[in-house]
């Protein structure tokens, strides 16, 4: 990808949108481009790790290591998010490893000083940074309260409508159904909405069968949304204006 392709893909994110072209030259953004390929890690038990990451394209799960070495995801970040040192002060992230999913990933990666000196120089960039950062807190505040409150088929059915909301272009419309690419497995939505993967599949199952979605490898398909999901998180119209 060139440099002018590269920047104009960043340009479609809020964060970045603000910056001129000369900006873009100084600040040294396109020269911390870099690209992973499918189920490759950025970092894997990461010890000291002093980064930064801005996803450009493509979609990445974060997640620990339990006692037993087992792999379990905590969150799905999308092109718009970041992760690493999210704090911008140097925690240990040793246990946490980030991993492509599906498809090739297109990131910025800065060192934590880098970083904190751009917020710096672009005080908008910080304001911009931290409301963002507040989502995502917030995002994982709300998953968390459903796993302690709210029964399984709800906590699933909250999620995969939490994906619909934050796709930019779902294909379809709210009365014959709308359409997004599928980057999770089962065992990976089991764990994301605290559920095992057997309650997982037999939900997803029983969930077709009553004409609510569909769900295959590339893809979940929410079917008349106006009649389907307006009981559970109320009209759903305002998101896909």
């Amino acid at each position: 990808m060139s440099g002018s392709d590269r920047e104009l893909l960043l340009r479609k994110f809020d964060l970045w949108s603000s910056l001129s072209h000369e900006e873009y030259k100084e600040l040294q953004v396109l020269d911390n481009y870099k690209e992973f390929r499918r189920d490759e890690f950025i970092y894997f038990e990461a010890f000291q790790h002093n980064q930064i990451y801005f996803i450009k394209n493509g979609h990445i799960k974060i997640g620990q290591l339990d006692e037993r070495g087992n792999r379990i995801i905590t969150d799905i970040l999308k092109p718009g998010d970041f992760f690493g040192q999210v704090g911008l002060d140097r925690q240990n992230l040793h246990g946490e490893f980030a991993q492509c999913i599906k498809s090739d990933i297109s990131l910025c990666s800065f060192t934590v000083d880098h970083f904190t000196n751009l917020l710096f120089k672009k005080p908008q960039m910080a304001i911009k940074y931290s409301k963002l950062a507040g989502i995502r807190l917030k995002r994982f505040e709300n998953r968390l309260i459903n796993i302690l409150q709210k029964d399984v088929r709800t906590r699933i059915l909250l999620f995969l409508e939490q994906l619909l909301r934050e796709h930019p272009h779902p294909k379809g419309d709210l009365q014959n159904g709308m359409t997004i690419p599928n980057y999770l497995t089962h065992d990976e939505l089991a764990q994301l909405t605290g559920t095992s993967r057997q309650t997982a599949t037999t939900l997803l199952n029983s969930l077709k069968e009553e004409g609510i979605l569909e769900f295959s490898r590339k893809e979940i398909r929410f079917k008349n949304l106006g009649d389907k999901f307006r009981w559970l998180t109320g009209d759903l119209s305002g998101s896909f204006r």
